[in-house]
């Protein structure tokens, strides 16, 4: 980790991401801006919480691990959002590991310090409250259907909240990436996608998959909502 002293970048991540609305200037004054390498780990389970982050630019892993040195990935975030507040809200160690995915920029403010001084500050109560249902909706949402529905299903889903009217999608993330993210193996979301392929739904490029045929994309999806990476 680097901490990177530019308060101009620092002011100019703070009103982009309209932060002043979940800190008080009293708080910001604290900030500091960080950045992680590309596959240099943030946090590490079991750790204590330093820093309330937020990710304001660039991409990471968030992945869960197990005693058998297995992990299960939960999320990738790619957009601004907010890392610790769970164990910031209950004062517990880390719980998952996170890792840069590539160079990214993190707004840190020192957890010791939220916690002796601005715990009943409403509108960061406010702020953990809202971030804290969003990620268990999003995890409830996804691991549920992850569990329920087949790969082709889960696939398709994908592809539909991604699509924006075009006759392609562009894919932010690696295929490794999407399939962590659909609970698979790389091989079998391969597979898949070739499946769709030969019944001329879609037609995978480099970064691209161009869709043929937005109708039975559609009703692959069966109307269910997987989160986006």
């Amino acid at each position: 980790m680097k901490r990177v002293f530019d308060n101009k970048l620092l002011n100019n991540y703070i009103k982009k991401h309209n932060i002043e609305n979940i800190f008080d200037d009293e708080i910001l004054k604290y900030a500091q801006l960080h950045l992680y390498e590309e596959e240099e780990y943030i946090f590490e389970s079991g750790e204590n919480l330093e820093y309330y982050y937020l990710l304001v630019d660039g991409k990471i892993k968030i992945y869960y691990p197990f005693e058998n040195g297995k992990s299960m990935t939960l999320k990738f975030y790619k957009d601004f959002n907010t890392i610790g507040d769970l164990e910031l809200l209950k004062g517990i160690p880390i719980l998952c590991n996170i890792d840069a995915v590539e160079d990214t920029f993190l707004i840190a403010i020192p957890a010791t310090i939220i916690r002796e001084k601005y715990f009943d500050n409403v509108k960061l109560l406010h702020h953990l409250v809202d971030s804290l249902s969003e990620k268990l909706y999003g995890t409830i949402n996804n691991s549920s259907y992850n569990f329920v529905y087949p790969l082709i299903n889960r696939v398709a889903s994908y592809l539909v909240e991604h699509f924006t009217g075009k006759n392609y999608i562009i894919l932010n993330s690696s295929y490794l990436d999407i399939a962590q993210f659909l609970g698979t193996t790389y091989r079998h979301l391969n597979r898949t996608l070739k499946e769709m392929e030969s019944k001329s739904i879609i037609k995978c490029g480099d970064k691209k998959i161009y869709i043929l045929d937005i109708k039975k994309l559609r009703e692959l999806s069966k109307n269910i909502y997987v989160k986006p990476l």
